[in-house]
């Protein structure tokens, strides 16, 4: 029978599983409590660093329905639990691992699928949510006015034509008149 802690611990697990976009898995050993608790703060009030034991993180991984990890799950162990923007997390731990080489990512899930560690450090280069947002933003808005000056350059040069064509009549109809006399 399973000891309640033990219970508690695959349950509290299986929450955040479930309430995370994404989970990094990595692997700790050498790191000094201060440095645990600088990397916390590091990657933000999105993402929850935790320590755990490999046997509970397994079994709560799997109730949750995310696969793929189990191979991870060796040697010292901690898991990210991301609520936030992947991508933020992902370039916290890979900036904090160059500085503090005893943090390695070993893998993780995004979405329910498996990623390796090379995978974690492409979605840490890409650029953030709202960056992509405001690119596609701005192209839109470009798109937007060039559109406008498309359909307004047919009624613009008709204006001009219109004008020179008036301008072109009053030059013919004043140079075929006598001068008015004095």
């Amino acid at each position: 029978m399973a000891r309640p802690d033990k219970s508690a611990a695959v349950a509290d697990l299986k929450n955040r599983f479930e309430g995370s976009h994404a989970a990094v898995v990595t692997a700790y050993t050498g790191l000094t409590v201060a440095q645990l608790k600088e990397l916390r703060r590091s990657l933000g009030e999105q993402t929850q660093y935790r320590v755990a034991k490999n046997t509970l993180t397994k079994i709560a991984a799997n109730e949750a329905g995310v696969s793929g990890l189990d191979e991870f799950f060796k040697g010292s162990t901690a898991v990210a639990f991301i609520s936030g923007d992947p991508v933020e997390a992902a370039k916290g731990l890979r900036d904090f691992a160059k500085d503090n080489p005893a943090l390695v990512i070993k893998g993780g899930v995004l979405d329910g699928k498996a990623l390796s560690a090379e995978e974690i450090t492409k979605l840490a280069d890409l650029e953030s949510r709202e960056v992509l947002l405001a690119k596609l933003a701005g192209g839109m808005k470009a798109s937007m006015a060039k559109a406008a000056a498309t359909f307004q350059a047919p009624l613009s040069k008709f204006v001009r034509t219109a004008d020179a064509l008036r301008s072109k009549v009053e030059e013919q109809s004043g140079a075929g008149e006598p001068a008015p006399a004095e």
